[in-house]
């Protein structure tokens, strides 16, 4: 399975349509952050980027269930994913610094700042690493990603996608402003996802 093919049957299986809110699809570097409701939403974001960002733009995920089994050890080398291992964190080797390292100055990541999965509705409280991405990289584009509905195309528990309608917003870039502290960045940012929502 090809990139381009993997992401059109992520768009087909999501249904998912895309909105860019005063922000406009561009190959300059970024971190897409979004709130985290499925194994899908790696797969969908990416997929909802043009092919020319699509190639440039490396969704994190955990390692732990995405090296488990050949079908997701595939899928992953298929859209480039950078594999975080949450079970062997080290302090001179955080993932922060690997994620900093594998991009360059050149390539963009996907992140979903609230680590694992929301349970219900709200969007969970994000954890620092993308606050200390931008803190090491103040240049990096910061762009808010709201993803609806891709909790009930794959539901917890479930291996097999229900065709369902999803929406994915796009809205304007961000950056840590000089100063900020960590809890002030981390609830802006959170904002900025949950405020899609109702746009």
């Amino acid at each position: 399975m090809t990139g381009p093919l993997l992401a059109a049957l992520a768009r087909l299986l999501s249904g998912a349509s895309v909105r860019w809110i005063d922000c406009q699809p561009d190959t300059c570097q970024r971190v897409y952050f979004a709130n985290h409701t499925s194994h899908l939403d790696a797969i969908v974001l990416w997929s909802a980027l043009p092919s020319a960002l699509r190639a440039i733009t490396r969704p994190v995920a955990a390692k732990d269930y995405w090296e488990k089994g050949a079908v997701r050890r595939y899928m992953a080398r298929t859209f480039n994913a950078l594999l975080i291992d949450r079970t062997d964190i080290k302090v001179h080797q955080s993932p922060v610094d690997m994620m900093l390292r594998e991009i360059g100055h050149d390539q963009s990541l996907i992140v979903f700042p609230e680590g694992s999965r929301a349970t219900g509705s709200d969007i969970g409280e994000f954890k620092s690493g993308l606050y200390y991405l931008s803190k090491k990289r103040p240049d990096l584009e910061l762009v808010p990603v709201h993803i609806d509905n891709l909790n009930r195309v794959l539901p917890r528990g479930e291996f097999l996608p229900v065709p369902l309608l999803s929406l994915l917003s796009f809205g304007p870039p961000m950056w840590l402003e000089a100063g900020e502290p960590k809890n002030d960045f981390l609830n802006r940012a959170r904002e900025a996802v949950r405020r899609l929502k109702d746009l």
